[in-house]
């Protein structure tokens, strides 16, 4: 699960890290670029993490050049979008194992095949679907927010397996 995971976040994030935008693209986006690049506030609600994050970007992937601003602030929604895969992934198989597994059964070949072909079918048909896709090659804060809602609907599922341990307080 780990290993398969980690491939199908190296597969999306380098999809959307070579098919994202040179520059910033049409809507708000110039508005993000430009508050990541000079740590202001754009328009309510203020998106302080994205500026916060993007000026990060900046720094470490644009040499803290304002031509690069926009190129380095889309890499962080490129990454971001990656790793909203990678959560989406382990979440897809968590309910396919709950779907196959009885009990705490160890599961044949088969249902691992099973298993990881739906996290894998599901993580890519999501990976290339249009609407997701645009907005993980853009600066703009909805790959971030998806990023932030994959990792906490993950953590949910991760303390459902460990809620009914010993100690799991």
């Amino acid at each position: 699960n780990n290993i398969t995971g980690w491939v199908i976040v190296l597969i999306a994030t380098a999809t959307y890290a070579l098919t994202r935008e040179a520059t910033a693209s049409f809507w708000d986006c110039g508005e993000f670029v430009a508050c990541a690049n000079e740590l202001g506030i754009p328009h309510p609600p203020g998106s302080p993490l994205f500026s916060m994050l993007g000026r990060l970007f900046i720094l470490v992937f644009g040499g803290g050049n304002p031509a690069n601003a926009a190129n380095s602030v889309n890499l962080m929604s490129a990454v971001a979008s990656g790793f909203t895969i990678l959560f989406l992934f382990w979440t897809i198989t968590h309910f396919a194992r709950k779907m196959v597994q009885k009990n705490e059964e160890v599961l044949s070949r088969q249902q691992v095949f099973i298993v990881m072909s739906a996290g894998v079918v599901g993580a890519l048909a999501y990976t290339f679907s249009d609407s997701f896709w645009y907005s993980a090659v853009e600066g703009e804060v909805y790959a971030l927010s998806s990023f932030f809602t994959a990792i906490a609907f993950w953590s949910i599922l991760k303390w459902e397996n460990q809620a009914n341990k010993p100690d799991a307080d």
